[in-house]
């Protein structure tokens, strides 16, 4: 059973009031008196939230964006959602950098227990659902993004259809051999993505062959980088067999991976995921995630949540859509396969 106020005043042989002054920072309570009520609610494990604090005098109007990486393709578009959708509401936004490199259970409880916001909204943290079930603990209203868990609102875009589309528009245009280029193994997106790939393969008979879904060995940003999409189609390019087209489980990845092929002089179809600004004017065909669709959404749901947290939990899941541009445009055939084939040999 969690601590209370009244553990706290019992264990330090003050009243309730006074543990209550201590945790609003009342001027009516001795240094003295303070230090030990503070001291006996750090050994029980209890932290006052400052929302409960501060909506006893009034509402802080504060939405927190917790998210890992804001210099992100990804968390800009998603964020842009957010900036624009709030506007329709009275509330205002406060954003934290969760770093990969740290313990996101451990700066997400730090941040909640103070209750820097009246709402979260959580982006692309992948924890499981013990770990998600110690944040439930402090009764705040908290969507996520990118991420399930049964407990809160979720948005989110289903990756494994995504990579099914994708790998099956490849191999409708007569590829059979086929790369995948991953990020970190274990975040949801590349387990589903990788699920989606494997699938479609099998869907159309061909064997799955495991040195063809590749990564970098760049693992910033969970692998959602540039320079890891350059290490892992490099590793592809430099098979005794090669693949004859690639899907890519992002679009800043493809990006790489298109210079890769470049500095190899071989170039095979691909097909990104995101469908970010950049995409169109390099010509990567991609599978389109509604992002910025996905950032105002999760203002209305935070919002809603606020309002009336007896609200139904709901899980918004997103179809995505095939774009196709140069990199693997429709009716390619094995045109495109022949070419890299007889340019390797020149």
């Amino acid at each position: 059973m969690n601590p209370t106020i009244y553990d706290i005043a019992r264990e330090a042989g003050v009243s309730i009031a006074t543990v209550s002054r201590v945790f609003n920072d009342s001027n009516c309570v001795t240094q003295k008196t303070r230090e030990k009520v503070l001291a006996i609610a750090d050994k029980l494990g209890y932290h006052p939230r400052a929302l409960a604090q501060s909506l006893a005098r009034k509402k802080t109007r504060i939405i927190t964006v917790i998210v890992p990486v804001i210099s992100n393709y990804f968390f800009m578009e998603v964020l842009a959602g957010m900036q624009d959708k709030i506007a329709d509401y009275d509330y205002d936004l406060q954003i934290f950098n969760v770093k990969i490199a740290d313990n996101l259970l451990n700066q997400a409880d730090h941040i909640m227990k103070r209750g820097w916001g009246e709402g979260y909204v959580v982006i692309s943290v992948h924890l499981g659902d013990s770990e998600w079930e110690l944040l439930r603990k402090y009764g705040v209203p908290v969507v996520l993004i990118d991420e399930y868990y049964s407990g809160f609102d979720t948005i989110s875009v289903d990756s494994i259809e995504g990579a099914y589309s994708a790998t099956s528009h490849l191999i409708e245009q007569g590829y059979r051999s086929l790369g995948m280029i991953c990020a970190k193994p274990d975040s949801k997106p590349i387990v589903d993505r990788v699920l989606g790939y494997r699938r479609a393969l099998e869907d159309a008979g061909i064997m799955v062959d495991s040195q063809m879904i590749v990564t970098g060995d760049d693992m910033e940003r969970d692998g959602f980088t540039e320079s890891n999409g350059y290490q892992a189609m490099s590793k592809l390019l430099t098979l005794d067999n090669p693949p004859d087209a690639c899907f890519c489980a992002s679009d800043i990845q493809a990006l790489g991976a298109i210079k890769a092929m470049k500095d190899y002089d071989l170039r095979i179809p691909i097909i990104g995921f995101d469908d970010l600004e950049f995409s169109e004017y390099v010509g990567l065909s991609t599978m389109r995630q509604p992002m910025y669709e996905m950032g105002s959404l999760a203002i209305e749901k935070i919002v809603e949540r606020i309002e009336n947290k007896d609200t139904d939990i709901t899980h918004t899941v997103f179809s995505p859509d095939l774009v196709l541009r140069a990199s693997a445009p429709a009716y390619a055939g094995l045109a495109n396969r022949d070419e890299r084939i007889a340019g390797s040999e020149s």
